[in-house]
């Protein structure tokens, strides 16, 4: 091989190198979110997948722009009619929501879009490990920007937050009788 097919050998395999090595520093952050843990309560990785999780509904405030998700389980839960039915959700139901600052859409004006992630709630349906919160636990991750990592939610946060599975139990006790579950299934 000559000297020019050498050089673009090497070119070629630092290109791969780098290349490889951003695609592995992408999924090493991706995975990290699943390092992280509420004290004393839920895992980030309890809700591996959330992502592709059917929309349960949208959720507007003057601060953010959500979507919230349901696992299977809690989609088969509001189809067979829960809460309205005044059943409780089974154990193993699970919802994510997600907050996004919101912005105008470049093309849309009139539109509101999701701008820059701002965190991720979760609940989880599980009466013997959360029995004192109405049989929900409940974790909130905020998400840095700059790190492309999720811390979880703090009272310094907003809204604030206490940091362990119980978070969201005082909020959530004015759905009591919807089994602390604030959010209607939007009809389809």
């Amino acid at each position: 091989m000559n000297r020019t097919g050498r050089v673009t050998v090497g070119i070629a395999s630092v290109w791969l190198a780098v290349l490889g090595g951003m695609a592995i520093s992408a999924q090493n952050s991706a995975e990290s979110k699943y390092t992280v843990r509420v004290p004393g309560g839920l895992a980030f990785s309890e809700f591996r997948g959330y992502e592709a999780w059917q929309t349960i509904s949208l959720s507007r405030t003057d601060r953010f722009v959500a979507v919230i998700l349901g696992n299977p389980a809690m989609i088969d839960a509001y189809k067979a009619g829960i809460p309205g039915n005044g059943k409780p959700f089974p154990d193993g139901v699970k919802m994510a929501k997600v907050h996004w600052n919101p912005k105008q859409n470049t093309f849309f004006p009139d539109a509101t879009v999701p701008g820059g992630l701002a965190n991720v709630d979760f609940m989880v349906k599980d009466s013997q490990r959360f029995a004192d919160s109405g049989g929900w636990g409940y974790a909130v991750f905020d998400y840095d920007n700059a790190s492309d990592a999720f811390t979880p939610g703090t009272t310094a946060g907003t809204p604030p937050q206490g940091n362990d599975a119980k978070c969201g139990f005082a909020c959530h006790t004015t759905a009591k009788a919807r089994d602390y579950v604030f959010t209607d299934y939007g009809r389809r």
